[in-house]
């Protein structure tokens, strides 16, 4: 979907990057709530045209930027009447940041998400997809003067100042989702009817393939979502993405005639700009892996008996050559512990004050901890000190316990994953994150711990 920016806003384009990347990270997903049209009573307040043979309607397909916001694509509807000469593109993609960035972050979280509708010019909105580099397609829709009428009573409803204004809902309720059900309304439900199957694909998968160019995006918002994302998406909810609603449009038959034979409902087809499609980025399990696993299996391969004492015969074990691979060690930790900590700070954070329902009941908190940030200090003491972080006799039986519940915590994961007891999809995790998370933990517990000494020994 296309996030945007209302126009009358200046916004540095940092702070609006740095914004949207905090807004993916915690998911924009939404509990499917009813989004049923408020159906429509004859006034005079509608103002329709004399002459609808003149008004015509054209959809605006604008496909993914290589932008976090606009990964989705987005849609628009734009109405030319050819007796007013007014050309006028209906745009539900627009939101009002002007309380601040940690006030509409924090009420994006809580699910707190009211979208506008917006009109510009086709020159206007034309030049904003240009300067994104967007490829933008325009198809004429075919209606009866009816059909028309039922269209545009719905679009002057809702410019009026009380139904402007919309709970948006990332799947089910959005720009696109708007002209789908503005169309079907005008198709007396032709659409629904026609498109009641389920496709082959569920939301995760959609959401996975249309993050590629963005991989950190697209790894974080898959271990956030829980299993409300592995169910099929039907035909009719599939028409949320702007190109399967423009590809399913293409289906319907119209029942405007020509020559003799119905038109289909779009028609005309226009290429209004085109650009490269964004670079596909490299896959973010792939990468995570990589960067955990194999470091952690080196660091393995360097482990030592350290004797506690030269009189002593008690030892730990420890790392060879400490001042490089303690820093390693470090670096590692800091990655895991920050991961870790604000993935399970989000998915336990958002049962207590989001409506997000698609961040609760997670599995994937089994591994991700929100205690785990604290680890931070642990981590920067191995990469500054290069040697491990001592314990007393009070402190080394908590940190025994919470390692050892952290590995439970993934013998437990692993056992959910191979019985099949979750709904939610875990194969990634556990094939790419599972072995090098196991693995950085007893480490940990092996290296990265000074044991306190016991009383009888005084060196």
């Amino acid at each position: 979907m296309n996030f945007a920016v209302p126009r009358s806003i200046n916004l540095n384009p940092g702070r609006v990057r740095f914004l949207f990347l905090l807004l993916c990270l915690v998911w924009a997903l939404l509990p499917a709530k009813s989004t049923a049209l408020v159906p429509l009573e004859a006034s005079a307040q509608y103002q329709i045209p004399a002459d609808l043979r003149g008004v015509h309607f054209y959809l605006i397909t604008v496909d993914v930027g290589d932008k976090v916001w606009d990964n989705f694509g987005h849609t628009a509807l734009r109405v030319y009447d050819e007796n007013s000469g007014t050309d006028t593109v209906f745009n539900w993609g627009i939101f009002d940041i002007t309380g601040g960035v940690v006030s509409f972050s924090y009420n994006f979280f809580k699910g707190v998400m009211n979208y506008r509708l917006g009109t510009s010019t086709p020159n206007q909105e034309f030049a904003m997809y240009g300067g994104q580099r967007r490829t933008v397609w325009q198809d004429k829709i075919n209606l009866t003067n009816p059909q028309k009428e039922i269209l545009y009573r719905r679009l002057l409803w809702n410019l009026q100042p009380e139904n402007v204004v919309y709970a948006y809902q990332y799947f089910f309720n959005n720009c696109t989702t708007r002209v789908r059900d503005y169309l079907d309304e005008a198709l007396s439900g032709r659409v629904a009817a026609q498109y009641d199957g389920v496709t082959a694909h569920t939301f995760r998968e959609q959401m996975r393939a249309h993050y590629e160019s963005v991989a950190l995006i697209g790894f974080s918002l898959d271990i956030l979502a829980n299993s409300n994302l592995d169910r099929v998406v039907t035909e009719w909810e599939d028409m949320y993405l702007p190109l399967s609603l423009r590809k399913s449009l293409m289906g319907v038959e119209s029942d405007v005639a020509e020559d003799g034979s119905r038109l289909m409902l779009l028609s005309d087809p226009q290429l209004i700009m085109e650009f490269s499609p964004p670079i596909v980025a490299n896959d973010g399990y792939r990468v995570a892996s990589f960067t955990l696993l194999l470091p952690v299996l080196l660091l393995f391969l360097l482990l030592k008996k350290i004797p506690m004492s030269y009189y002593a015969t008690h030892s730990h074990i420890g790392l060879k050559l400490a001042g490089v691979n303690f820093r390693i060690l470090g670096l590692l930790g800091l990655l895991t512990a920050i991961f870790s900590g604000v993935y399970g700070l989000l998915m336990l954070g958002s049962w207590f004050v989001s409506d997000h329902l698609d961040l609760h009941h997670n599995t994937n908190l089994l591994l991700f901890w929100p205690t785990d940030l604290l680890a931070v200090v642990v981590a920067l003491r191995w990469l500054f000190y290069c040697k491990p972080w001592p314990l007393t006799r009070n402190s080394t039986p908590f940190l025994n316990y919470y390692l050892l519940a952290h590995v439970l915590g993934l013998l437990a994961y692993a056992g959910i994953w191979f019985l099949g007891l979750s709904a939610q999809y875990l194969d990634n995790v556990m094939v790419y994150l599972w072995p090098g998370i196991l693995g950085f933990t007893i480490l940990a517990w092996l290296v990265g711990f000074e044991p306190a000494k016991p009383k009888h020994v005084f060196f």
